[in-house]
């Protein structure tokens, strides 16, 4: 009891609409590490050249984080009576991580991941204002899963300021 009023567990039935709205924000998340995952696959094999490579390496290494997340949202999803949706309710989102027409445009690929990661961490903000005070399961799951998305984005922060140093962009 806190003030006089029973804090209910986000399973229990007084929060259902509660846990519906977090399910619903958790369904976004999980296509969106869908969504990521195959762009990463695409720009992971598509760049030409030496810095390619490098850029290659480090969307390869995260593919398997990505789908790791996707793979806790919809562990969630279930946990909290929801149903994991299938691909006929995919919509794509991220135009910026679409194949750049030249392969060795790296700084295209770059900036897409940067964008992509931005988005992320802005919708899981989002889940985590949600779940402050009603499921804390899902918010550390989010704290953690943030932590990975800002480090993803300041990794290739850092490409693109190399990049701009350089004058290639």
């Amino acid at each position: 009891m806190t003030g006089g009023n029973q804090i209910h567990d986000i399973l229990e039935e007084p929060n259902r609409q509660r846990r519906e709205q977090i399910v619903e924000l958790l369904k976004r998340a999980y296509w969106m590490e869908m969504e990521t995952v195959m762009n990463y696959v695409s720009n992971s094999v598509n760049p030409d050249g030496v810095r390619g490579r490098e850029i290659s390496e480090a969307l390869a290494t995260d593919i398997q984080e990505e789908l790791a997340h996707a793979q806790q949202f919809a562990r969630r999803i279930k946990e909290l009576y929801g149903v994991v949706p299938g691909s006929l309710e995919f919509t794509p989102e991220q135009a910026s991580l679409q194949p750049p027409e030249r392969q060795t445009d790296v700084v295209h690929v770059i900036r897409g991941v940067i964008e992509a990661e931005d988005g992320a961490i802005a919708h899981y903000n989002r889940i985590l204002e949600a779940t402050a005070d009603v499921d804390p399961v899902t918010n550390d799951m989010i704290v953690d899963v943030l932590r990975d998305e800002q480090g993803h984005r300041r990794m290739f922060e850092g490409f693109l300021r190399e990049y701009e140093a350089e004058g290639r962009t």
